[in-house]
């Protein structure tokens, strides 16, 4: 007798929520696919890319219902979650009365909207609720920078965190867990879940994978996954800083076999050991932007990153902060180039001719922490509709979008030494083709601002002659005690 393909119904839910930026992300803000629309995603970088692809490769009948995704923001309104919630139930309850062998969600695991703190949990638990759903098995992939929370430990069978910052690995860990679920359907083994929160919190400069602690903490849990066979898979959660809710933080996740509870148990319990012994190691904060700039007095030879994780994209900052510009003129610098996303900044170049000048304003629109916009004039160099192909397939901006962006209607000017990308989007500087498609290559300047805290290292580590890390004004800094967190929970001491 033949046998039928397993049944799988597929969903996303992606955004990482700055809960202390002004402002709000509303459903404007998102990309939303539907139905068959999720299937064009198949084969491309992402991890909903990544599981279609592999989904044909296992056999998989998969069933697309909804995939929302936008880029880290403010405070996502209630109306996202309505809206994917009516459209998801539309879908998922008639598959779901037919009949489904299992349902897998792309995640990122820092989502927060205006009623739910805990949005990935809400939404386990309003599909467990669902007829039909009670006792399928709910697999899926989710961002190391998540609030990982007791629902959804609960709620789900296996959730694979990655296990890379910058996230090289976003698509291989959503195909770690479908593979899982892949045996979990033809073996019939039933993991469990099981976490460990450590009450530590660590800014997003402590989270890279290539330094400790999470460089060690990543070894362990790999180690321990190695000696113990009935560990499915561990996941070290990073954290999100910049969310308020009370399961923010450095977390630990076992999967493991039934009965294999105090194996998992005392996993989880060596990887938080570990987190608070290197605790101080997480917690970064960096010196005055002019402090560093004063360093850099003559120019030195090679190419200088400076990294403003204050003004970090991928944690949600409007990209459109002034201060490192501001410092880069200031001090006279030659051969810079900062990338400021401000629409109206492009707009008023509409009628310029390149080679011609003109007196606009640039950022400082986004953030009440910026001094605001700086007036300067600039000279045009080129225009563009701000579309690129990205040149790494494991670009962390790959796990965000898949293999291309759009920054917008776009232009490059010069003021003094210094060239400014205007894109009409904000673009997290996490692939060398953002400034390459625009005619400028990175490797060949003096000094290039990314604002960014550790996922631009897969794209200018190969580059740069230095890296430094500066402070300026922005919502993301790494000083922690700069926040006024409400809801949060930390170890005692």
């Amino acid at each position: 007798m033949q046998h039928q393909p397993p049944k799988v119904l597929i969903a996303g839910l992606f955004h990482e929520t700055h809960t202390f930026l002004e402002g709000q992300t509303t459903l404007s803000d998102f990309h939303c696919a539907v139905g068959g629309q999720l299937l064009t995603a198949k084969g491309d970088p992402s991890p909903l890319g990544g599981v279609l692809a592999l989904a044909d490769e296992l056999g998989w009948k998969v069933i697309p219902t909804v995939d929302y995704r936008a880029q880290p923001s403010a405070m996502v309104t209630d109306e996202v979650f309505d809206a994917f919630w009516k459209e998801f139930e539309q879908l998922a309850l008639p598959a779901l009365k037919e009949g489904v062998d299992a349902i897998y969600l792309v995640l990122h695991g820092a989502m927060v909207c205006e009623t739910h703190l805990d949005v990935e949990g809400e939404l386990l638990e309003r599909i467990r609720a669902l007829p039909g759903a009670e006792h399928v098995p709910i697999f899926g992939v989710f961002d190391l920078h998540a609030h990982f929370t007791e629902r959804m430990t609960q709620r789900a069978n296996c959730l694979v965190g990655y296990r890379e910052n910058p996230h090289t690995d976003a698509r291989e860990a959503a195909c770690i867990s479908a593979r899982l679920l892949h045996r979990r359907l033809t073996t019939g083994e039933k993991p469990n879940q099981q976490r460990l929160h450590s009450g530590l919190i660590w800014p997003p400069t402590g989270t890279g994978t290539r330094n400790d602690p999470m460089k060690s903490l990543e070894a362990l849990a790999r180690q321990l996954e190695s000696d113990h066979p009935e560990l499915w898979s561990m996941s070290v959660v990073a954290g999100f800083a910049f969310g308020d809710t009370p399961d923010t933080g450095v977390c630990f996740l076992a999967v493991h076999q039934p009965g294999a509870d105090q194996i998992a148990s005392a996993a989880l319990q060596k990887l938080n050991s570990l987190a608070h012994e290197m605790n101080e190691l997480g917690l970064k904060t960096e010196p005055p932007v002019e402090d560093v700039l004063a360093g850099l007095k003559p120019q030195p030879p090679g190419l200088t990153v400076l990294v403003e994780p204050s003004e970090n994209i991928g944690g949600g900052a409007p990209g459109d902060g002034t201060g490192l510009l501001r410092a880069l003129i200031a001090g006279g610098f030659e051969n810079a180039a900062v990338a400021i996303a401000d629409p109206a900044a492009v707009n008023a170049l509409e009628s310029l001719e390149v080679g011609q000048s003109k007196t606009i304003s640039i950022g400082g629109k986004g953030s009440r922490l910026d001094p605001g916009p700086l007036e300067i004039e600039v000279t045009l160099i080129s225009r563009s509709d701000g579309k690129f192909q990205l040149e790494d397939p494991h670009s962390h901006l790959a796990s965000m979008c898949g293999g291309s962006f759009d920054m917008g209607p776009t232009a490059v000017v010069r003021h003094q030494g210094v060239a400014i990308l205007l894109s009409s989007i904000k673009t997290p500087p996490m692939d060398l083709g953002q400034w390459k498609s625009q005619g400028i290559d990175p490797a060949k300047l003096s000094i290039i601002g990314v604002k960014a805290a550790v996922a631009h290292r897969q794209a200018y580590d190969p580059i740069a002659a230095r890296m430094l890390w500066v402070d300026t004004p922005g919502p993301c800094s790494s000083d922690l005690a700069r926040f006024p967190f409400q809801y949060v929970r930390r170890a005692s001491s």
